[in-house]
């Protein structure tokens, strides 16, 4: 059965990660992917895949180096094909698992093009607008520890913050606000986890309850 529902083009029932670069989106997003039933996709994660050397490698750094964001068609085709891999293979299956979307949609034209293959159940925004400062050295000392150039500069990172709130903060309005949950990721990572989780849990509840049939209730005789 489930081979067959791999060659349905079904929607994806997903949630949306968003937030400042550093607000740890990827921290939070990974402990999801750890749950059952739960994928997490990083767009990050899929360009630092890219062959530098290749075409699609050399358009993503020609961007990501000045930090500008990545034009939409090009973001867009290449998240698409990378879920059709996950789910030619077996390792997301649309009907059941909750898909975990971090780093994409990054502005309006992408949530608008993303809408024929995704359902948005659910937005957690990660927010940070009185520590910026603390978050830019958090991200130059991740640039070291991991080896990032794109964070390594601290220019880059203060573009990046303008980029964010030019573009992928319209985002938010683009949705029913009622889907929205905001955490503060200045909290211990461990407090950002909890109030994560506990908004996921909290949407899987209500799809949970609507998708339940009404119970039956006994004809009168």
């Amino acid at each position: 059965m489930k081979g067959k529902m791999r060659q349905v083009a079904a929607k994806f029932n997903a949630m949306l990660l968003l937030g400042a670069p550093g607000t740890g989106k990827g921290t939070q997003g990974k402990m999801l992917g750890t749950l059952p039933g739960v994928l997490h996709v990083a767009m990050g994660d899929i360009f630092r895949a890219l062959d530098k050397n290749s075409e699609l490698g050399r358009i993503f750094g020609e961007y990501s180096t000045k930090g500008l964001l990545v034009p939409d068609e090009f973001v867009v085709k290449l998240w698409k094909q990378h879920m059709d891999k996950l789910v030619a293979g077996g390792k997301y299956e649309p009907a059941d698992d909750l898909l975990v979307l971090d780093g994409i949609p990054r502005n309006v034209n992408q949530a608008k093009a993303l809408e024929q293959y995704v359902i948005v159940s659910k937005i957690v925004v990660l927010r940070c607008e009185h520590g910026i400062e603390s978050i830019i050295q958090r991200m130059k000392d991740r640039a070291l520890k991991e080896g990032r150039a794109d964070d390594a500069n601290e220019a880059t990172i203060r573009r990046r913050f303008e980029v964010y709130d030019a573009e992928t903060a319209p985002v938010l309005a683009h949705y029913p606000k009622r889907l929205r949950t905001e955490v503060d990721a200045l909290q211990m990572p461990i407090e950002v986890a909890h109030d994560v989780l506990s908004a996921v849990l909290g949407r899987t509840n209500e799809l949970h309850t609507i998708q339940q049939p009404p119970p039956l209730v006994p004809a009168r005789r």
